[in-house]
Formats: structure tokens, C-alpha cells, sequence
């Protein structure tokens, strides 16, 4: 047996370019608010840090004090209060401020940076400056400039991480750059000592590894962005393509449709003897043709209804709240005829609910799920319909469960893409467009639904339609029990309805 789930909760923005958010050399606002809440997120790690050092300090002072950490009481709590404090000041900008001339994403991120430099630099200077590995620390900012910011941009907090290192430096050696006494006294003497060159050399390496790490990472992602660019615009081009190939097949189904129409129109009255008497052989070829230009006329019907349920998920605002349940009953009452022809009951055990949706949409969906499993069933079985409501989640699942042909392991992914049909589906339903599971997508992309396709094959399929935010309908919970062409609404569901929601279940959850 074979499970697939299948979500479309994504923004409904169709046609835009899916986050790349790249304008000229650097990033959009959109993308930058986001590497800045990220950035944030980081910095409380790094505070947790801070307070872990600090309890190992107090727990383990003479073992820092050993291995060149010289702690004192104060400058964690400080770094880590004003840390605390600039987090909740870039929050506050982020989320509750306007933005501004002065109050943009870049600025925030540059704020950021600053303060962190000038934080990391007392850590740098607390912890040791040659003795540990912690300057490497500034080669983090270095590579974050280079992915927000322009090259430019990018070489600006190089320089400044270099003047901010040496300053530490010039802090914890004073006489760096003055001569020694014995150069007053004595000419001969050198001017360069041994702790000197050792310190001086030190910030020349960093800084060369500091400008060595800025070239590479903003090569980086100049190509990155290029690529990106070179991404949005292929994009961009292939939603115009898209949308013009939609257009095309709109004008050409609604040219057919008039001569289709047309065709039909003369048949029906050729087979009713208004053009005089008909053999039974010219009946049956005109039986034949009336067949496939119905089957037809189903297609361009398909096509037209795909390209509006296209266009509606252009338009994102137009919810209402629509009875789930009344939705499956309308369904339910307008294919009783179809499974009728067929000897297939049609049995449901729903409980009502109600979601925001799109108008008329969900119909459109439960409609070709369950139109499906009547097409895809054997003579003579059953087609169950059931719902499961939790209402302390607020979610709700109804399932529609068929005994028919099944579909194979490797074809289950493939079942929602246009025009896909297997060739043992298309033997068993000839009629099939092949695109009303191309529908029910589309609809569960304008509605941000997610479904769960059980199936094995010679056994039955199980579509699991899954609501998120589901709320309870107004007045009484009431179910909905069908079987045959009898519908019914009953106090006491019949045990073998029970059954039948149960069996659904069970096929659903595996």
C-alpha cells in the first residue's frame, strides 16, 4: 500500500517570484528583515553563551586565568545586559515601528554589526587578543556584511573590524607604537623589540586573513546574485509563457465549443428521428460520435474551469466561510445519478464544520474527488465519505474511500499533474480529461488545503482532504447518511455506515 501527501500551504502569490528578493547589489528589505530577525536569534545564543562563561568563571576562575582567559567580575554581565537590551531595541524596530528613512532593514542590520563589533571587541580583549582564538570571532561579521550588504558596503566593516582590532591591541600594549627609552639613550638601539614584531605581525596576518575572507565571500555571492538574477528572470519568463499558453488555451476550447455544441445539437436530432428514419447501424456510429464529442466537451469544460480557479488564486482576499458539510451533501445529491448507473452507493457519515475558503471552490473539489471514485470503482461497490473533526486542534479531515482499480506506487506522485492519466485509468474510464485532479490542485493551492492519497491497486484509493483552522458550524451537529439514491439524515447512523466511516479511517491512516 502506498501513501502520498501532498500540501500546498505556500503563499497564494503565484506569479511572483518565489523569495529570492535580489535588487542591485544587495538585498531587498523583505529578505534583509528576515537575515536580521535570524541575526537576532543568533545573538540570544551568544548571550546564553556569555552566561554560561560567566558561571564557569565563577565555578573555575584560577583554570581560565591558566590558560590566558583573565576574567573580571564585571564585563560579562555588562556585554551580556547591553547585548539583552540591543536585542529588544532591534525587535521593537523590526516589528513595531514603521519603517523609515531612518528606520530600514539595512539600517538595523548595520546597527547591529556595530554594536557586535564593538561587544566583540571588549570579549576579544577580556578573553586575550593573541593568546586565543577569539578574534577569529570577527571573520563571522566580515562574512554576514558580505552576504547583506554591496562590495562596498562589505569593505567598510573589513576596515573597521581591522581598526577595531587594532585599537584592542593599542589598548592592551600602550607603548606599541612609541620607541623604547633605550632608543632616547642609545641611537644604536632598535626601535622594533621582540614583543613588538610578535604583536605586530599578528594583527598583519589576521588582517590579511580578514581582507582574504572579504574578497572570497563577496566573489561568492556576486555570483550568487547573478545567478539569482539570472533564476528570477528565466522565472519571470516562464510565467509569461505560462499565462499566454493558458490565454491560448482558453480562445481555442472557446472556439471549439460553438461547432462542438453544434455537432451535438444535430446529432440528438438525427437520433430522434426529426431528419427522418436512421438505420441501426447509422444509430450506433452516431451513438459512437455523440460519445466522444460528450467526452469532448468535457475537456474544454475542464480547461475553462482550471483557468478560472488560475485566475481566482490571483486574487487572495476573496474568502468566505463556507458548512463543509453541506458542501459534501450538495455533491453527494448532484452525482447520485452517475453512481445510480453504475449500481455504486454511495455511503457518508459526516459531521458539519466550517472553514474560510474561496466561494464555490471546495465544491469544485470534493465534486472530482468523489466523481473519481465512482469513475475509478468496480460495479456494484461502495464509495465512502466520512469526516473527522478535532475540535481542540481545530483541524478536520474528511475522507472519500473507493473499492476500485487502485494506483500504482510509482504513478502516485504524478497524479495531480496535467493531463496525467495512467493506461489501465484511461481502459477503465475512457471518458477521463485527465486534468480533474489538475482541478482539485489548484484548488487546494487557493486554499492552502493538504491531501493524503492512500492507495493500493485491485484494492481501492482513500483522498484524505485536510482543513486547518476548522470551527464549528452554527446550530446542531448533524450527519449525513447515503446509500443508493436514498438520503437520509438520521439520529441513529445504521451500524453498517458506521462501518463504512471506519473502514475509511483505517484505509486513510495507513
Amino acid at each position: 500500500m502506498a501513501v502520498v501527501e501532498f500540501s500546498w500551504n505556500a503563499s497564494s502569490k503565484r506569479f511572483s517570484f518565489p523569495g529570492i528578493g535580489v535588487t542591485g547589489s544587495k538585498l531587498s528589505d523583505e529578505v534583509l528583515v528576515g537575515n536580521a530577525k535570524w541575526f537576532i536569534i543568533f545573538r540570544w545564543a551568544f548571550i546564553a553563551v556569555l552566561l554560561l562563561f560567566q558561571i564557569a568563571a565563577l565555578i573555575a576562575s584560577d583554570t581560565l586565568t591558566t590558560i590566558g582567559i583573565t576574567h573580571q567580575q564585571g564585563w560579562p554581565i555588562a556585554i551580556t545586559a547591553v547585548l539583552c537590551i540591543a536585542n529588544i531595541l532591534y525587535i521593537y524596530a523590526l516589528d513595531f515601528r514603521r519603517q523609515t528613512k531612518y528606520n530600514s532593514p539595512s539600517i538595523n542590520i548595520w546597527t547591529q554589526i556595530i554594536v557586535d563589533l564593538l561587544c566583540l571587541s571588549v570579549v576579544v580583549h577580556y578573553v586575550g587578543s593573541t593568546g586565543t582564538p577569539a578574534p577569529f570571532f570577527y571573520v563571522l561579521h566580515i562574512a554576514l556584511s558580505c552576504i547583506f550588504f554591496s562590495t562596498m558596503e562589505s569593505l567598510i566593516v573589513t576596515v573597521l573590524v581591522c581598526a577595531m582590532y587594532a585599537v584592542v591591541l593599542l589598548i592592551e600594549s600602550p607603548l606599541l607604537f612609541l620607541a623604547p627609552q633605550s632608543v632616547l639613550t642609545d641611537s644604536s638601539a632598535s626601535f622594533l623589540t621582540p614583543l613588538k614584531v610578535n604583536i605586530l605581525l599578528w594583527m598583519f596576518t589576521l588582517d590579511v586573513l580578514f581582507f582574504i575572507v572579504w574578497y572570497v565571500v563577496s566573489r561568492l555571492s556576486i555570483v550568487v546574485r547573478t545567478n539569482e538574477r539570472h533564476l528570477r528572470d528565466a522565472y519571470e519568463q516562464i510565467s509569461r509563457a505560462q499565462v499566454e499558453k493558458d490565454r491560448y488555451a482558453v480562445l481555442m476550447t472557446h472556439q471549439l465549443k460553438s461547432p462542438l455544441d453544434a455537432i451535438r445539437s444535430k446529432i440528438n436530432l438525427i437520433k430522434g428521428n426529426y431528419c427522418g428514419e436512421v438505420s441501426p447501424e447509422i444509430r450506433d456510429v452516431l451513438v459512437k460520435i455523440d460519445n466522444r464529442a460528450a467526452g469532448m466537451a468535457g475537456l474544454i469544460l475542464d480547461v475553462l474551469k482550471l483557468e478560472r480557479l488560475k485566475a481566482a488564486a490571483r486574487d487572495v482576499n476573496n474568502l468566505e466561510r463556507v458548512n463543509i458539510g453541506a458542501v459534501i451533501g450538495k455533491c453527494i445529491d448532484k452525482l447520485i445519478p452517475i453512481a445510480n448507473s453504475r449500481h455504486i452507493r454511495l455511503e457518508a457519515l459526516t459531521e458539519e464544520f466550517v472553514v474560510a475558503c474561496v466561494p464555490n471552490q471546495l465544491e469544485i473539489l470534493f465534486e472530482n474527488i468523489i466523481s473519481n471514485a465512482i469513475a475509478y470503482s468496480y460495479d456494484g461497490a461502495t464509495v465512502e465519505i466520512s469526516t473527522s473533526v478535532d475540535r481542540q486542534n481545530l483541524t478536520a479531515v474528511v475522507t472519500v474511500v473507493d473499492h476500485g482499480i487502485g494506483i500504482a506506487e510509482n504513478d502516485l506522485p504524478h497524479i495531480f499533474d496535467e493531463y496525467f492519466y495512467t493506461p489501465r485509468a484511461a481502459l477503465h474510464n475512457r471518458t477521463s480529461s485527465g486534468i480533474g485532479l489538475s482541478i482539485v490542485k489548484t484548488v487546494a493551492e487557493n486554499n492552502k488545503l493538504q491531501i493524503r492519497v492512500t492507495s493500493e491497486q485491485n484494492v481501492g484509493t482513500a483522498f484524505s482532504v485536510v482543513f486547518q483552522h476548522a470551527e464549528n458550524a452554527r446550530g446542531p451537529e448533524k450527519g449525513v447518511q447515503q446509500s443508493g439514491n436514498q438520503l437520509a439524515r438520521p439520529v441513529t447512523p445504521h451500524a453498517e455506515s458506521l462501518q463504512a466511516g471506519q473502514s475509511a479511517r483505517q484505509l486513510a491512516s495507513h
